[in-house]
């Protein structure tokens, strides 16, 4: 969804084609989530369907350029107008992992985040360098994108160090809860 509509904020500044629509979105995103032409073209492609977009005559290099049309300045604006949902939440690669690293044989949930909460934190250092360097001074979207990978990455440490915790307290309420365990007396062990 928000490929489509932010191929439709780049429409609604004119008419263009699928490799200038992915360059611009590339541009303003300051190539951290590139996208595939082909995946432009595919969009394309469902948001003329949609009645959204309106393919142009060829032009002189014998590109296809597309237009949005009214009911897709009324999507946009839509867009823009309604809250994202944060529920339910995305699949997130890191909260499988170690959903699945529980109780796994040969797996140590405790290694598994400590080589996270590494890879997170050495992932803030890039981000924060990137924005001492400045450049996001001149570029208000570039600005908002990096601040939050940045909120996000830091988000990310703190989980890791509330999980961290967490199975501290568990493993430690496993370990009180067996010493506290009944000793079966002899004569129950026998039966």
């Amino acid at each position: 969804m928000s490929i489509a509509m932010s191929v439709l904020a780049i429409l609604e500044e004119g008419p263009t084609y699928g490799l200038r629509l992915k360059n611009a979105f590339e541009d303003r995103t300051a190539q951290m989530w590139p996208l595939n032409v082909g995946q432009v073209y595919s969009t394309l492609r469902r948001l003329e369907r949609d009645g959204l977009v309106h393919g142009l005559e060829e032009g002189p290099e014998a590109r296809k350029r597309y237009e949005i049309t009214p009911a897709g300045r009324d999507a946009l604006r839509s867009w823009f107008d309604t809250p994202t949902r944060m529920l339910p939440p995305a699949r997130d690669e890191l909260v499988l992992k170690l959903v699945m690293a529980v109780d796994r044989d040969g797996v140590h949930l405790a290694e598994v985040i400590q080589a996270e909460r590494r890879g997170a934190v050495e992932t803030l250092q890039e981000l924060t360098l990137m924005k001492r360097d400045g450049s996001a001074d001149s570029d208000l979207g570039w600005a908002l994108l990096l601040d939050s990978l940045i909120f996000q990455t830091e988000a990310r440490v703190r989980w890791l160090d509330d999980s961290e915790a967490r199975l501290a307290r568990h493993l430690s309420a496993g370990t009180a809860a067996r010493a506290h365990r009944p000793v079966p007396e002899a004569e129950e062990v026998r039966r």
